[in-house]
């Protein structure tokens, strides 16, 4: 896949924001600026790192309407 808009770039690094606080919440450490730095920054969520991670989480993968998807599926 070719990324080529600018939201795709945006989803694309924002997905890859999350993959790094994920590391970072397992304890990796980074010489330059933390990840979980840049998410707060641009994206206004407040909290530890493993809170900051979860919101993003929801954001980036909203939980599915089981209900929902088997009234469609069963249609």
């Amino acid at each position: 896949m070719i990324l080529t808009r600018p939201e795709q770039i945006e989803a694309f690094r924002l997905g890859a924001l999350h993959k790094m606080l994920k590391l970072e919440v397992l304890g990796m450490k980074r010489s330059s600026r933390s990840a979980y730095s840049i998410i707060k920054e641009e994206t206004g969520l407040k909290g530890s790192k493993k809170s900051v991670y979860d919101q993003l989480t929801a954001i980036l993968y909203p939980p599915h309407d089981v209900e929902m998807e088997k009234t469609i599926y069963n249609a």
